[in-house]
This record gives structure tokens, sequence and C-alpha cells, in this order.
């Protein structure tokens, strides 16, 4: 559908200020698109666009520079919606690799997504108080080194190794984390930590020196119960042009990854989003200079992911949505075709 004369000119404010960092005037819009409008025509046009709170002028020029209003009108309305080809290819070779897991998958895609957009990416694991521990697997890796595993039963995997002191034995930690798994396995991740302490007295019977596995597995239980989070792209902020001046706005942006209760209140909201996703532009826990874009990601019986971007207002919305989205339904269209393969081989 052919846009109206007003959405055109609002499509390209928000276009050139996203490129150039600078307010737009009507002579820079003639010029720059090639509109076929009169400078009076597109004057009128943007004063209409002011007043309906899309577009702001500055204090410094006579030109005009988009408002949350109008970042948020043109996701909504104006933007183009098109994916870069290079994404696409660039995810299907993550995805042809079927040994993959699917936190693998994941980190793969969103590390992708953050160098193409040069933003932030934040992954938010499945709710906690729906998830249970599937098992702990022990891995030897030398005659010293073990490793555990951590595995959930919605595809979350946690690892944690152990350095064997030279008063135990590798066989003496196995036994001990069998026990455990023994004990724990099918146990809701929220009350890990609680049911690990109830069984410290019985791992004394196994290991007379047992505080090494006991805290390792603790630590490991904590975080398992805390909100988890999963960050990509962080260098990418330094070279965007915001910050590269302004230490004091990066510092904002980082105090933000490290809200707890901003993330938990989007991984919420986007849980009962029924469009699967989330547009934050502007004034977001009182830094009127930082956007967060966010998507659903559906893995059916293994819950829900949610992943944001998050950088300054001026970012090409254009790109990080169409980019967000198209890897939010590709994830979502691969990890249920892959669910439904192996219920179809179990039923066969």
């Amino acid at each position: 559908m052919a846009l109206t004369r007003s959405d055109t000119i609002l499509k390209y404010i928000v276009e050139y200020f996203i490129k150039k960092a600078q307010p737009v005037g009507s002579h820079t819009l003639i010029e720059e698109y090639k509109l076929p409008y009169s400078s009076a025509t597109i004057r009128n046009e943007m004063y209409a666009l002011e007043k309906m709170g899309l577009i702001e002028k500055t204090h410094s020029s006579s030109g005009r520079v988009p408002s949350a209003a109008g970042y948020r009108y043109y996701c909504e309305k104006l933007r183009d919606g098109s994916v870069n080809e290079e994404l696409k290819n660039r995810i299907q070779v993550v995805l042809d690799n079927k040994v993959k897991s699917i936190e693998e998958v994941i980190k793969a895609s969103c590390e992708i997504l953050s160098h193409m957009t040069n933003l932030v990416t934040v992954v938010m694991g499945p709710d906690e108080k729906e998830e249970k521990l599937a098992s702990i697997q022990m891995v030897q890796i030398s005659s010293n080194t073990i490793t555990a595993v951590f595995v959930t039963d919605k595809g979350y995997v946690e690892n944690k190794t152990f350095i064997v002191p030279d008063n135990l034995s590798a066989d003496e930690i196995v036994s001990c984390v069998n026990l455990l798994n023994e004990r724990l396995k099918g146990t809701p991740i929220v009350n890990l930590v609680e049911k690990t302490e109830a069984l410290k007295p019985v791992l004394s019977e196994y290991i007379v020196d047992h505080d090494l596995v006991y805290q390792a597995l603790l630590e490991t239980f904590v975080r398992f119960a805390s909100d988890r989070l999963s960050l990509y792209g962080r260098d990418e902020l330094f070279s965007r042009e915001e910050y590269q001046n302004d230490a004091k706005k990066l510092e904002q942006v980082f105090r933000l990854l490290n809200d707890q209760q901003l993330l938990k209140e989007v991984k919420k909201e986007i849980k009962e989003e029924k469009d699967g996703r989330i547009i934050r532009i502007g004034d977001i826990e009182g830094n009127p200079d930082v956007s967060m874009v966010t998507a659903k990601i559906d893995l059916g019986a293994e819950g829900d992911r949610a992943i944001t971007l998050l950088g300054p207002t001026r970012i090409d919305y254009d790109q990080a949505l169409s980019a967000l989205e198209y890897i939010a339904k590709t994830l979502t269209d691969y990890f249920n075709d892959l669910n439904g393969s192996k219920g179809g081989k179990g039923d066969a």
C-alpha cells in the first residue's frame, strides 16, 4: 500500500536521522530523496507531524528529529521489513549443524545478531518455576579434573569443573554426584538449593571432606534459581557514535543490562504479548536515550526464550527489528520442527 505524503516525509526524516545523526529540514529531504513536493508543502507537513508529537524541533537549528512516538510509528507502519541476505545465510549455517544443543544454537544466532546490528543481545531463559533438573552428568577431563554437566528439562545446560584435591579420588566425587543425581532428578529449579542443603549430612557419608562438592553444586544451583541471562555483543556498543565520546551514556546502558527487575518485567511482558514482540523506545528506567526491542522464541515443550536488542534510541530500527523477527521466527520453526520429528520417531 502506497504511503501518504505525511507518512513518506516522516519515514525519510527517521531514516535520514538514523543515518546522519543530523536534524532534517525541508531542503535536505528534497535533495536527499528527490521528493516531488515544494519546500513550503514539506514544512507544512512537518509542522503537522510536530503537532502530532511524531517529530521534534531541536534548539540549535530549524531541522527536525524523530520523537520516541515517531520512532514507534515508524516501526509499526513505515519500515520496509527486508532481511539482510547475509544474516539469513549465516543463520542457516548454524541450523545446518544438527549436533548443536538449544543453547548453542541460540548463542550462535545471537552473536550473529549483535555483530550485524552493533547492539547488545540479551537472552532470557525459561521461567525457573516451570523447569526441573533432568540430570547431572560427570565427565572426567583428566586425572585430577572432572566436569559436572547439569541439564534441565527445558534444555538449559550449566557446567561446573572440579579440581580434585590430593586427599580425594575422582571416583569419590563421581559417587557423590551420582547420589545427588538420584535424589535431585525431577526437582523444580526453585527448590534445588533448599533440597541440596537438606542432603548435606548424606554427602558426609560418602566423602569425609565433602565441602568441595557441596559448595560447587550449591553455587551452580543458585545460578539455576536466579533469572538466567546471557549477554552478547557488549563490545559492539563501543563502536556506536553516541557512546564514543560519552562514557556516562554507555554506563547507563550497562546499568540497565544488570537491572534484574527490568529484565524480569520484560520477560513477563513478552510471555503475555500476543504479537510475540515488545518495542520500548526512550525513557527506560529514566534513560531517555535507550531503546529495547524484544521478541519471543517458542520452543514448544522446551519452553520460551526472550531475545532483546538494546542500544541507543537512534538505531536502525528497520534492520534491527527485521533481523530480530526473522531469527525469532526461524528458531521457533526450527525447534518446533525438530521436536515434531523427535515425537514422530518416538511414535513410529
